[in-house]
């Protein structure tokens, strides 16, 4: 059954991205199991969401029919990217490790679509995530190791990642990482054998 695919790209480096490349065969793949699905690419490095302002958070929390023109143009594009989320019944996102957690223009995506009343809500007993029923795959990309060994620790790449997507009500989530890109000769070419390998393990795992 076709799917609606959303697309993030986050990297800042083009042909030359490892993440780009994870993301590219992780849609390709998709695109084989779900033929005739519909794909929306969302590039943060082309196309920067700003990050959030005061206006910006305003215009959150006052209801739609009571927002001025300038409310309503400040949120215009979080609604755009919320929308997005929402008709996904699959996000890629591909993100590259920068200083051991995500690029900035990623974090910036997660502001504008971590949205209280639309993406969760609070209730009595706690925060309840409303995007439930999709499924992620995050293209990771990483110049040294950090799934195990002594830098795991410093990992807030895939963990942050899967805790913002949980509180959203994501919970299917499959990490794809492609690592130690920087470590010898034969890194990069090493961390693409591995990435390929969980990719086709993820892929048989979908519904």
């Amino acid at each position: 059954m076709p799917k609606n695919i959303l697309v993030i790209e986050s990297s800042h480096n083009g042909a030359n991205s490892l993440s780009r490349k994870v993301t590219a065969e992780t849609l390709a793949q998709l695109q084989a199991k779900y033929p005739g699905s519909a794909v929306t690419t969302r590039d943060l490095d082309k196309n920067p969401l700003p990050h959030l302002t005061g206006e910006v958070i305003a215009a959150f929390y006052t209801p739609a029919d009571n927002r001025t023109p300038a409310l309503q143009e400040a949120i215009k594009l979080s609604d755009i990217v919320t929308d997005e989320l929402l008709a996904a019944d699959i996000i890629v996102i591909g993100a590259p490790m920068w200083n051991f957690n995500i690029p900035s223009v990623l974090k910036a995506w997660v502001d504008h679509v971590a949205r209280a009343g639309r993406t969760f809500m609070y209730s009595a007993t706690g925060p309840v995530g409303l995007a439930k029923g999709k499924t992620a795959y995050l293209a990771l990309s990483r110049a040294g190791v950090y799934t195990d060994g002594p830098m795991k620790q410093m990992d807030f790449h895939d963990t942050y990642l899967r805790s913002v997507l949980g509180f959203l009500g994501i919970t299917d989530v499959h990490a794809i990482v492609a690592e130690g890109a920087a470590m010898g000769a034969d890194g990069a070419k090493n961390a693409i054998a591995s990435a390929e390998q969980q990719l086709v393990a993820a892929i048989q795992k979908a519904a």
